[in-house]
């Protein structure tokens, strides 16, 4: 049976958790942001799997002066299998950046963006970009049907997105965290479960 996004609701602005048994190298006991979810697809950003670099190391790689070590030592995240070498923010809407408006940016609900845009990065470096920032290099993302398929085969589980977890910078237990939201526990859950 082909699923398609008439079947589900939108998952923009959602958690998308990994069921214990889904085994995907790329997607075993992740966090997804879900940032786009329409007809066309859907795409999203791992936020509890880490690269080995840092928001300075971006900076530097990029020829970017910072004059401000504000958001330096923050992690990157690794985002997702697609086009890893792009960098990506997602950062929440603050007076101060609802009033400045970055290239390449799109809403993810009323309270976060997403920007793919160098001038924001040029504004972190002077420490006056976002309030709350995630960085990822690279993103997940899914055909047309594809995610809902994968949800009626029980990979996923989704929740509302929680801006505690997401802008934590301790990841190891984004996965747990997301998935107590539905009052489950991943040590007691059953790899054997069914829809009613």
């Amino acid at each position: 049976m082909v699923f398609s996004i008439h079947d589900f609701a939108s998952l923009e602005n959602q958690f998308l958790v990994s069921m214990p048994q889904l085994n995907d190298p790329n997607f075993k006991q992740t966090v997804i942001l879900m940032c786009k979810h329409d007809h066309k697809g859907a795409v999203g950003i791992v936020i509890n799997r880490l690269t080995d670099h840092r928001i300075g190391d971006i900076f530097e790689q990029l020829g970017i002066d910072a004059s401000s070590n504000h958001y330096s030592n923050k992690p990157v995240l690794d985002g997702g299998p697609i086009y890893p070498e792009l960098g990506l923010i997602v950062h929440n809407r603050t007076f101060e950046s609802r009033t400045k408006s970055w290239e390449s940016s799109m809403d993810i609900g009323e309270q976060l963006r997403l920007t793919s845009s160098k001038d924001i990065l040029s504004d972190m470096a002077r420490g006056e970009g976002p309030e709350k920032v995630c960085m990822s290099l690279g993103y997940a993302g899914w055909a047309p049907g594809q995610l809902e398929q994968e949800i009626q085969e029980n990979a996923w589980f989704t929740t509302p997105a929680d801006h505690k977890i997401l802008f934590a910078s301790e990841v190891d237990n984004k996965w747990q965290q997301s998935a107590k939201l539905l009052g489950i526990d991943t040590n007691k859950f059953s790899h054997q479960v069914g829809h009613a």
